[in-house]
């Protein structure tokens, strides 16, 4: 009987194959708080406004108002004070709720900041709106629109929070910015109204009697409109077409065969 050799065994056995290791995608690099060129812009839009809305009414006094005050119901001053001091609060507190970096890096302080925007604007901003819009001084379309802002400020809040305590945190988003806009809507139409006031300075002696308050009064509807609206169409623009962010791209399909890099490559055998 012939013993084989050392090593003569079955030729046709495949050396064994180690499998290479898993590569995970990699991740896109981090967004950059300075790389949104929204964000400040959006602070300075903030800090613009307050610095010349808010101080007028500091001292608490209706004749020194910039808009004339009903002297009756008692509640009116009270309530807009409320209503103006309660939404520079609210646009404050609105920057660090649409500012994604904040959401990501911060998220218990983006709840909180949350809850401040809610518990604090619905009670102290949205309710004497609500209140106050139909004693608005000026023609009726100025108070029709401020009863639709107020309505339609409170509906988006209160059906974000909703969301939120479903969990259902897209829809969460969307009707908190819904929400943002309107609230940015006012302090944009303090901006854009500028502009019509200067096209009919003209004929401010004819129409309106030398009265640049009529004037205002008579563009003020217009101009809220296009500050609200306009930006709400924006707004659903963007949700039905944004693109989210490229992330685990599958690989293109080529003609040739391709092989995982976590599968063992086939092994023939002789």
């Amino acid at each position: 009987m012939t013993r084989l050799p050392s090593g003569s065994g079955d030729r046709s056995a495949s050396p064994p194959t180690v499998a290479a290791p898993q590569r995970t995608p990699a991740k896109p690099p981090p967004v950059r708080w300075w790389q949104r060129p929204w964000i400040l812009p959006l602070a300075l839009l903030t800090l613009v406004f307050l610095a010349f809305s808010v101080p007028p009414y500091l001292n608490l006094d209706p004749a020194t108002a910039p808009i004339p005050i009903r002297p009756e119901p008692a509640w009116y001053h009270p309530l807009l004070l409320s209503h103006i001091f309660g939404g520079a609060v609210l646009m404050v507190v609105a920057i660090g709720q649409v500012w994604p970096w904040l959401r990501r890096r911060r998220p218990a302080l983006h709840r909180w900041s949350g809850r401040v925007y809610v518990f604090f604007g619905v009670p102290f901003v949205g309710v004497p709106a609500l209140l106050i819009a139909p004693l608005s001084n000026g023609p009726l379309a100025i108070g029709v629109n401020n009863v639709a802002w107020a309505v339609g400020w409170l509906a988006f809040v209160l059906l974000g929070y909703a969301a939120a305590r479903r969990r259902r945190f897209d829809r969460h988003r969307e009707w908190m910015l819904r929400s943002v806009v309107l609230l940015y809507g006012v302090a944009l139409a303090r901006f854009t109204i500028i502009f019509p006031i200067a096209i009919l300075m003209p004929w401010i002696d004819t129409r309106y009697e030398g009265g640049a308050w009529a004037l205002a009064a008579d563009l003020g509807p217009n101009s809220l409109l296009i500050n609200t609206v306009l930006p709400l169409l924006a707004l659903e623009w963007w949700f039905k077409y944004r693109k989210p962010r490229r992330r685990n791209r599958p690989a293109r399909a080529t003609g040739k065969d391709t092989v995982s890099p976590a599968t063992p490559a086939p092994t023939h055998t002789a």
